[in-house]
């Protein structure tokens, strides 16, 4: 897991077991590394991918200064508690120093260091959002490439058999290999959509002629239940309804999302069922 530091924060808060130390503030310093997975924000650039360590530092600053402790391990352990809160944090290091320990000894100052995990301290993750992606390969290896993408996806819940179906819309071409898989994710849509892209990517996709053939192609076609109509991304997708080889998938993995009597609608495009996806 990748780190974040956060150094140095220096904080006034009552903090103490003698009784002149319950009645006066003073200053304590905070150091943090919040264990994330920096993937996302290293390719992207992008402020949503990452966790805002300004927020991390105030949320924290915040809460010393409207609390009183009387050691410093309940002090860091409720750090660590209200970091482990910030969406994609999955462990965090708290060391809490003491900068005036009143001691009659020579002391500069006295610290604790704990490691929390999310699990430890049992706060669930966010909500995870559900997504349906439609993956399809018509180019080289088809049957790898939907692999890829599978492996590359936020955690798989439910995924479909793989269909081959022939090439609609477009120039001539070969079949293609399609699947639909729901997908848990902490990703916002737009974050989804590059990820999406950027494993479209790693299979050297080409967006050379439109509807072309294609090492792989995922499109999402549902984010909860949420409508989005952006120049970057349409949800629900708004072909799903014409496309019996999306449906077919679909409706296996969220029958519910299908509409009633699309078999008997839709044209009889060749969709054959090919198994699951080999590992």
């Amino acid at each position: 897991m990748d780190l974040i530091h956060i150094r140095d924060l220096r904080v006034l808060t009552v903090i103490g077991a003698l009784p002149h130390e319950q009645e006066q503030a003073q200053p304590i310093r905070v150091d943090l590394d919040l264990h994330v997975d920096l993937t996302e924000a290293g390719i992207s650039d992008e402020l949503d991918d990452t966790v805002n360590y300004g927020l991390v530092a105030d949320e924290i600053a915040a809460m010393a200064a409207d609390n009183k402790f009387v050691l410093l391990e309940r002090l860091a352990d409720e750090i660590a508690r209200n970091t482990l809160r910030f969406d994609r944090v999955e462990a965090v290091d708290v060391t809490v120093t003491k900068l005036r320990p009143p001691v009659p000894t020579a002391l500069e100052s006295t610290a604790v260091t704990l490691h929390r995990r999310r699990s430890d301290v049992d706060i669930p993750m966010l909500r995870p959002h559900e997504a349906i992606i439609a993956l399809g390969s018509n180019l080289g290896d088809r049957e790898g490439f939907l692999r890829l993408a599978v492996d590359s996806l936020d955690r798989v819940v439910a995924q479909s058999q793989v269909f081959e179906t022939a090439p609609v819309g477009g120039p001539e071409q070969g079949a293609y290999l399609n699947m639909v898989v729901k997908i848990e994710t902490a990703l916002d849509p737009f974050a989804l959509l590059r990820r999406c892209q950027r494993i479209e990517a790693n299979a050297a996709r080409q967006r050379v002629v439109h509807w072309g053939p294609r090492t792989l192609d995922l499109d999402v076609l549902f984010y909860d239940d949420v409508t989005i109509s952006s120049p970057e991304l349409l949800v629900p997708h708004p072909r799903i309804f014409e496309r019996r080889f999306v449906l077919t998938p679909l409706e296996e993995v969220a029958p519910e999302r299908c509409p009633d009597g699309w078999r008997d609608t839709l044209p009889p495009d060749e969709v054959t069922p090919r198994g699951q996806l080999r590992r």
